[in-house]
């Protein structure tokens, strides 16, 4: 059965796209920082018949990272790493002006430092799979100049740079960097609390990370959106 690594896993995206593969028959260590939850969503996710590792953590610990891949070698190797584990910088969001540097370190710590320690602990696993690939959640306010989004867009940014990087030094990989768009999630909820407008369900975008998956095109930045609609 193929492997995958899922960061942010317990809830919104990752849980979804978990779910999703976990009906495909793919084997899934999981990562979040709240165990509970995430052994909630683990337990669920197992009722699918596939063998499901839950990891709590904070990936920004190297030892967390570390414990993640050889929990994947242990299922038998790693085919797909799933970086979606994100932080904000600030909850609310605020203008630039007012961001607190700590909190902008921990975006970069998280979204980008973390991420690129993740591929470099899996890298040998990715290799050997003969089909590894990467996918970089990412953001539309990585490309876009939006008000209050500087920080987080910022960190964003870097993780996609990092992505086509990678992609240049490890041809025998793919890797996605991926905007899934507007979504409905715990994470847009704390940047933005008093926006009520209803928003897409984090299963909405899926199939877009499923075609990536399944049909492997080449290395690049991708959104759902548009592969939802191609």
């Amino acid at each position: 059965m193929p492997v995958a690594i899922i960061t942010g896993a317990s809830k919104g995206l990752g849980r979804a796209l978990g779910e999703a593969l976990a009906e495909r028959g793919w084997d899934l260590v999981l990562d979040a920082r709240t165990e509970d939850v995430l052994r909630g969503t683990a337990k669920e996710l197992a009722a699918q018949g596939t063998r499901v590792e839950a990891l709590a953590g904070d990936v920004t610990d190297a030892a967390h990272r570390s414990a993640l891949v050889a929990a994947a070698r242990a299922l038998g190797g790693l085919d797909l790493l799933v970086n979606n584990a994100s932080a904000l910088g600030a909850e609310p969001l605020v203008r630039l002006e007012e961001l607190a540097l700590d909190g902008l370190r921990r975006a970069l710590e998280v979204n980008v430092v973390a991420a690129l320690g993740l591929v470099q602990e899996a890298l040998p696993l990715l290799r050997a799979s003969g089909a590894g690939a990467v996918i970089d959640v990412s953001s539309d306010a990585a490309a876009e100049a939006y008000e209050t989004w500087g920080g987080y867009g910022a960190s964003k940014a870097a993780l996609d740079q990092l992505s086509a990087v990678l992609a240049v030094e490890e041809p025998g990989l793919r890797v996605w960097a991926v905007d899934p768009g507007d979504m409905g999630t715990d994470l847009y909820a704390a940047a933005v609390p008093d926006d009520d407008d209803p928003r897409p369900r984090p299963e909405s975008v899926v199939p877009a990370f499923l075609r990536l998956i399944e049909e492997r095109p080449t290395s690049g930045r991708y959104g759902a959106p548009s592969l939802l609609g191609a």
